[in-house]
């Protein structure tokens, strides 16, 4: 690798052999993406239908492509330095107009949203071009992510003009372009394609962002269950086993998680051959993984707050497929650290597919319970063999 000039290489993080540690500018800036993921159940909540489910997954890829970029640069540039800092709390206000126009992301807020979510891209990537020289593998790999990033740029505001259909197909097309684009090394015409092998990120730092990310989702459902049992007027013991069942819930997807794999989750993109390839790989499971933790808390709130109801088909649909995407994140994310897929897991889907001819019979706690006992079980079944 070329000799980065000193401008430049002391904003770096100084790789020593030690774990990176995260920093207090990481976490705070981790704060705007509490506030996302608790706009985005919100979200899901009040628009159980499939545009509404659509639309809430489009919105759900483009916070996550905010985080997942900014803790690439925070892998490879030190957060305590003055223009990384100063970068860092920058995309901060951008991810907080971006997160709060949310609600109204596919109504009259679009134009915000879209240009909050560009800026903070563009700018970003734009920004640590221009701290690199040209010859850098890094300064080559931003140059082309910010061509990609600008192209997204594209379909991003020219989605947030466009009427609510249009507008979903558009910011569909714009978060394909950032997903799929890292596949082949952001390859552009005349600029090449980036490696994985030029990524030289720590292992360890990656694993324990997107270890903290899942906390942050965890902790939104928490705070979504006290939230919704605080606005309950009267606490009946239906509504405090629903609340029984959807803390006990939330504990088996943590014990699911850290009880069972995260350690070595750190431990095999430390060691591995290709690291850059396997916090690639991180990345787009976390997107699956916690997509399901968002919406378990919204089947979360329908169980707590109308405990005696009858389940219905979008009910249903939330809180089976909740656990059910959850399952499927954490068994690719298994297969990424282990080599293999846990049969615990499609077991475990297996038996919420069953539960579906099944559902309409109960009501919404005794629903959360089942999906419940079911998470609690898989964990159970995965410390055993551990």
């Amino acid at each position: 690798m070329p000799i980065t000039p000193a401008f430049a290489q002391g904003l770096l993080r100084q790789r020593d052999g030690h774990h990176a540690r995260v920093t207090y500018e990481e976490l705070f800036f981790d704060l705007v993406y509490v506030f996302a993921v608790t706009q985005l159940s919100h979200q899901l909540l009040h628009h159980l239908t499939f545009n509404g489910v659509a639309q809430t997954l489009v919105l759900w890829f483009a916070v996550w492509l905010g985080w997942q970029y900014t803790c690439w640069v925070t892998n490879w540039f030190d957060p305590e330095t003055f223009q990384i800092r100063g970068m860092l709390f920058c995309t901060m206000l951008l991810g907080l107009l971006m997160a709060s126009s949310i609600p109204e992301a596919f109504g009259e807020r679009g134009p915000v949203f879209a240009l909050a979510y560009a800026a903070m891209q563009v700018g970003r990537t734009a920004f640590i071009w221009r701290q690199l020289p040209a010859g850098d593998p890094l300064a080559l790999n931003y140059r082309r992510m910010l061509g990609w990033v600008c192209i997204s740029a594209v379909f991003w505001i020219a989605g947030a003009l466009a009427a609510p259909d249009t507008r979903l197909l558009l910011w569909l097309l714009a978060v394909l372009c950032e997903y799929v684009s890292p596949m082949f090394g952001f390859a552009l015409p005349g600029l090449g394609r980036s490696h994985t092998q030029d990524w030289t990120i720590e292992g360890g730092h990656l694993a324990e962002r997107c270890q903290l990310f899942v906390i942050v989702a965890l902790g939104e459902t928490l705070l979504a269950s006290g939230a919704t049992l605080a606005d309950t007027g009267i606490w009946s013991w239906e509504v405090l086993m629903a609340l029984a069942a959807t803390f006990i819930g939330t504990l088996a997807m943590w014990w699911l998680y850290f009880g069972t794999s995260s350690k070595d989750a750190t431990a095999a993109i430390t060691h591995a051959e290709d690291p850059g390839r396997i916090g690639a790989y991180f990345h787009y499971v976390h997107a699956i993984l916690i997509a399901g933790v968002i919406a378990t808390a919204v089947g979360n709130d329908l169980v707590l707050a109308h405990p005696h109801a009858q389940a219905a088909v979008p009910q249903i649909a939330i809180l089976l497929a909740g656990p059910a995407i959850y399952l499927l994140g954490s068994a690719i994310y298994k297969r990424v650290v282990y080599g293999s897929l846990p049969a615990s897991h499609w077991i475990g889907a297996l038996l919420l597919l069953a539960l579906v001819p099944l559902s309409e019979f109960f009501n919404l706690l005794v629903l959360g319970w089942l999906t419940t006992a079911l998470i609690l079980g898989i964990a159970f079944w995965d410390t055993y063999d551990a």
